[in-house]
């Protein structure tokens, strides 16, 4: 079996690949895919095995911007993965997925996430549970009453020339909120998203909404606003399609503002899709990310990386001021801490508490105090607002 880069050529063997594994795709959004793909092409983010001239297995590595406690980081989003039909149970999967990490790297990216079709095969290679995608469906109503108080607040329509102010408003925004979780896209990628005729746009000075129709109600991509006025005017635009549309649904955070403005919030209707999560740098990850700024750390680890050896053996985390480090030790001793596998490491990342992680067997050793160090520094709610 062989490794190699795809290219245009093999592009129809592609989407012939992705139609056995997920269902077709319609003629516009096959045309739509294709112009999202080609230009990976080139630059060694779309790889392919091969048994001969046959194509056997794809994984496509997008560049993403993550947010982690506020601060920006490079972010493998993998996807497209499959594996023929005929080929499934031969070890393929983990090949293709063992080519991806070592891709990852070379590209520069510092953690991955990806939305699993399977669960076993992506835990295997060091992803695991982090954050969600959450889905909230919501009367129309109840967000065309959010208007007062946002009336002040200018929008306006967005275009594909909008992409760089779209990516800077996102950047203050998590930036502000301290997210954790939430990606950004290339400006190539959102020059393809916001020309599209069925999205509704609309960007103000520290927010921006995409909506459409689906069937008679909405369908809200994303909405993020720094402010209560921009949050307001924002979701009271949606809330126009009240007198057509009886039901808006809507990607938001764990904690959005929204459902602490609307007036009746007696019961919730959210359904969540699971995102997993790894670290491919660790110590650049340590690095880039924000935590805390009245939390100390000074704690070291042991950590098990089979796919990323570099990852392996002890490091001491430090985190003071809100910024972190770390730094490899030497292995043993009796500054050894707890042991975590590279997915258990890569959830505490992520905000997954140690109690969840032991009970799990991810983490190992150590001592309570240290665990509860650990959990003061990484605690966040994670979230994504785009599926990939």
């Amino acid at each position: 079996m062989d490794i190699r880069d795809l290219t245009a050529d093999d592009l129809d063997a592609v989407l012939d690949n992705r139609k056995r594994a997920f269902g077709p795709l319609s003629g516009g959004d096959a045309e739509t895919w294709r112009q999202m793909v080609a230009p990976l092409l080139p630059e060694g983010r779309y790889i392919g095995a091969f048994d001969g001239s046959r194509l056997v297995a794809t994984a496509r590595i997008n560049a993403y911007t993550q947010w982690w406690h506020g601060r920006p980081m490079s972010m493998a989003g993998v996807a497209g993965v499959t594996v023929s039909p005929e080929d499934r149970g031969r070890g393929v999967g983990r090949l293709i997925m063992r080519a991806t990490i070592d891709r990852a790297a070379e590209l520069g990216h510092v953690v991955s996430a990806l939305y699993p079709a399977t669960t076993p095969l992506y835990r295997g290679m060091g992803w695991e549970h982090a954050g969600g995608l959450n889905r909230a469906t919501l009367p129309t109503e109840t967000l065309r009453a959010l208007g007062t108080g946002g009336a002040d607040v200018k929008l306006r329509r967005m275009g594909p020339d909008d992409a760089p102010e779209l990516i800077a408003t996102m950047g203050r925004v998590y930036a502000s909120t301290r997210a954790s979780g939430p990606l950004c896209y290339d400006e190539r990628t959102w020059r393809l998203w916001l020309a599209d005729d069925d999205d509704f746009c609309y960007i103000a000075d520290d927010g921006f909404v995409i909506y459409r129709w689906s069937g008679k109600d909405i369908e809200v991509d994303g909405c993020v606003a720094g402010s209560e006025a921009t949050t307001r005017a924002l979701w009271s635009l949606v809330g126009t399609a009240s007198s057509i549309a009886k039901s808006v649904t809507a990607c938001i955070e764990p904690q959005d503002p929204l459902l602490w403005l609307i007036r009746e919030r007696s019961q919730d209707e959210i359904r969540q899709t699971r995102w997993m999560f790894r670290l491919i740098d660790l110590p650049a990850a340590v690095a880039r990310r924000g935590f805390p700024a009245g939390v100390s750390l000074d704690a070291v680890v042991h950590v098990e990386d089979a796919q990323r050896p570099s990852n392996s053996g002890s490091w001491r985390l430090e985190v003071s001021a809100g910024s972190g480090t770390a730094t490899a030790v030497a292995d043993g001793g009796a500054e050894r801490g707890p042991t975590f596998t590279v997915g258990g490491l890569s959830a505490l990342f992520a905000g997954v508490p140690t109690a969840t992680l032991r009970r799990t067997g991810l983490v190992t050793g150590g001592s309570a105090e240290d665990d509860e160090a650990l959990d003061s520094a990484f605690r966040c709610a994670a979230y994504m607002i785009d599926y990939f």
